[in-house]
């Protein structure tokens, strides 16, 4: 019989399809429960500048009523949540979220853009990141046409997108990618365009055994052998394709953090952070992550955690301690300058748990930062998808409730005020 790890990527491919398919039926499933979420109100098309990997992604847009009114009278400016969805890289769609964005157009007045980025096996790491910073980049060029309030921007994320809450943030540091892991300076003219594992790879003297012996331990158990052709083509492009992070800055003041490219117009301001159930930190492997859940009965079955690292981790050379992938081990000079106000929410039954409650220590106590908190008691990884038409699950919008109100803070917004009358049309 053919081990998990040995399969060839073509099989990578298939099932990620399979489940893909899978996964929609039943989220279709849990955006029937009454009340029904809201559908995007438009989208654009945007393309790929930060990765080397060239290619177009969506932007799906969840906006309040008043909205296109406001549009034609050039009225007044929203503030904007970025969302990243979840599905450990490599599965899910930007509307799986909808509930929460229905959640923020609601109570905080704010449009909601979730981010449709390109997918694992097709595209592994770190294009969703790339991806994610092309989108607040498109975003802050585009503000004063889309009605967006360039001081009040925010980003959120539920499990990997929960992950791409930090690290996209993270990414738009390259300044600070400047020095590899080891420290030294990475000499080969595009400095924070790619992750310095990828930088230093010479594809040509690639081989099974030095990836073998290079790999940590959780890395991808398929051998390189089967699919050298596709990660050799991707490496390669990442060696000689072009990104435009080089011209990102990204800079602090007042606990807030400011993007803009150089030499077009627009900055925007992001105020805040909210991760629910994030994975922070890859350097641990799968069997120490299981071995910290309370609930075995309860964990993400294996037949996912293997596709998802399988698809994402590549090469299997890939530093898993990169700030990219893993932001609760990112160099301190990096979490010093994300933004000040962070909202974590946690499972209790969640393999997750444990490393979002070290990322949360060493954020509050280390670094100073405002993180409110929570862990959901008695609830599994990803509680608030759960694929049931009859109704919403139970305590969801409660915890939605408690991010919107922080996001309100954030955003300087009266902590009374409902827009109720301004949510989205629903489905």
């Amino acid at each position: 019989p053919t081990m998990p790890g040995d399969r060839p990527r073509w099989m990578l491919h298939i099932q990620a399809q399979f489940w893909r398919v899978l996964m929609g039926i039943g989220m279709t499933l849990h955006r029937l429960a009454r009340p029904l979420p809201p559908r995007p109100s438009f989208h654009k098309d945007v393309d790929a500048t930060v990765s080397p990997l060239k290619g177009k992604f969506k932007l799906q847009f969840y906006v309040p009523k008043g909205y296109h009114r406001q549009k034609k009278l050039k009225g007044r400016r929203y503030p904007c949540v970025i969302n990243f969805h979840g599905g450990g890289f490599t599965l899910g769609t930007a509307q799986d979220d909808a509930r929460w964005a229905g959640a923020v157009v609601k109570q905080v007045g704010a449009v909601v853009v979730s981010v449709a980025y390109r997918l694992a096996p097709e595209h592994p790491f770190p294009t969703a990141v790339e991806d994610g910073a092309d989108a607040i980049l498109y975003l802050a060029r585009n503000a004063n046409e889309l009605m967006l309030d360039p001081d009040r921007f925010a980003v959120s994320g539920f499990s990997s997108g929960g992950n791409m809450s930090f690290t996209v943030p993270l990414c738009m540091q390259g300044e600070l990618l400047e020095k590899n892991t080891a420290g030294k300076k990475v000499e080969d003219g595009r400095v924070g365009s790619v992750p310095a594992a990828a930088a230093n790879l010479t594809v040509p003297s690639i081989n099974v055994q030095s990836a073998s012996a290079n790999s940590s331990p959780n890395s991808s158990r398929v051998p390189l052998v089967r699919q050298k052709s596709r990660i050799d083509r991707i490496a390669m492009l990442r060696q000689t394709g072009t990104s435009t992070l080089s011209l990102v800055s990204s800079y602090k003041a007042n606990g807030a953090v400011s993007v803009q490219t150089q030499g077009v117009e627009g900055v925007v301001k992001i105020r805040g952070i909210v991760s629910f159930y994030p994975s922070v930190d890859y350097t641990q492997t799968r069997e120490q992550r299981r071995q910290t859940c309370s609930r075995t009965d309860q964990q993400l079955p294996a037949v996912f955690t293997e596709l998802f690292d399988d698809s994402y981790l590549q090469p299997p050379t890939l530093d898993l301690a990169h700030p990219w992938l893993s932001p609760g081990v990112a160099p301190t000079d990096m979490l010093v300058a994300l933004p000040d106000d962070i909202v974590l929410i946690c499972c209790e039954w969640d393999m997750l748990l444990a490393e979002g409650k070290r990322f949360r220590d060493r954020l509050a106590k280390d670094l100073g930062k405002r993180v409110q908190y929570h862990c959901v008691p008695g609830v599994p990884h990803g509680w608030d998808k759960a694929p049931n038409p009859l109704r919403e699950t139970p305590g969801a919008q409660e915890q939605y409730a408690v991010a919107c109100n922080e996001l309100k803070r954030m955003f300087d917004l009266d902590q009374d005020m409902d827009h109720e009358d301004e949510s989205s049309d629903e489905v």
